[in-house]
């Protein structure tokens, strides 16, 4: 399970996110610190955060850097004197167990006209971007940081998309991913390179340890499961396969459908 820390000072919000994300700073057992929050209040709901578990703590586990994820223990008077009223009627609706993602000082967002990126990389990222179905790292919305020369992977609440049905899951889960669109496609990813190294690593073992840091507040009352676990062991299901042959199936610019890693 992920690490809890408390909700100390509520700093600001970041407007640029839709789900209105905020800066905070947050008592991690004796320690300071500053993280991004997301709240289990706003419009997209839990699965959001759900995801962002998921995909994030898997990125961590293929060895992609993801800033540190905890669980965010908020008291709602935090909000009592935020001055904007959308920002209090978040706050107030999202006591509880929240979302934090580590605040990575001084990191830019990533601009592919300013920063090159290495084909092995881009590949890397591409794929696990289909995967997990990432439909939101376009050069419209990179959701990538630059930190110190690195690359950080960044909001991954848009992918995932099957389990906001689950009854369509096998189905949503064996179709092609179109990278056509996506920040890193003009830097000529090799995908094939990256499933050789990524898709070995997605076991049954690793997408359990995943699963498990999710909280089960999030999970529970999901229709057609009767516990937590079972959730859980419906995201393993579906991923598990789909790290196999997803290379088979991403589009680039340029590429055969049938063929994408030719």
């Amino acid at each position: 399970m992920l690490t809890e820390v408390t909700a100390v000072r509520y700093a600001t919000p970041l407007r640029e996110g839709g789900s209105l994300p905020g800066v905070v700073e947050v008592d991690d057992h004796g320690t300071y610190a500053t993280y991004v929050m997301k709240f289990t209040g706003a419009g997209q709901g839990r699965k959001t955060l759900v995801a962002e578990v998921v995909c994030g703590e898997l990125a961590r586990g293929l060895g992609l850097r993801m800033p540190r994820l905890v669980q965010i223990r908020l008291d709602p008077v935090i909000g009592l004197g935020e001055p904007d009223q959308q920002v209090q009627e978040l706050l107030k609706s999202s006591g509880g167990l929240n979302l934090g993602m580590e605040f990575l000082s001084g990191a830019l967002g990533f601009d592919p006209l300013a920063f090159d990126v290495d084909p092995a990389e881009a590949g890397l990222i591409v794929w696990f971007d289909a995967l997990i179905n990432n439909v939101d790292r376009s050069w419209r919305n990179p959701n990538l940081l630059r930190s110190r020369g690195d690359l950080w992977l960044i909001d991954h609440g848009a992918s995932l998309i099957w389990h906001h049905n689950w009854r369509t899951a096998e189905t949503a889960a064996a179709k092609p991913y179109d990278a056509s669109d996506h920040v890193l496609a003009p830097f000529a990813p090799d995908v094939a390179a990256a499933a050789e190294r990524l898709a070995p690593l997605v076991t049954e073992e690793l997408l359990a340890e995943v699963t498990a840091q999710v909280p089960d507040a999030w999970l529970v009352d999901e229709p057609g499961f009767a516990t937590p676990d079972e959730v859980r062991r419906a995201y393993t299901a579906t991923l598990l396969p789909r790290a196999k042959t997803i290379h088979e199936r991403i589009t680039l610019p340029g590429t055969d459908r049938k063929d994408a890693t030719k």
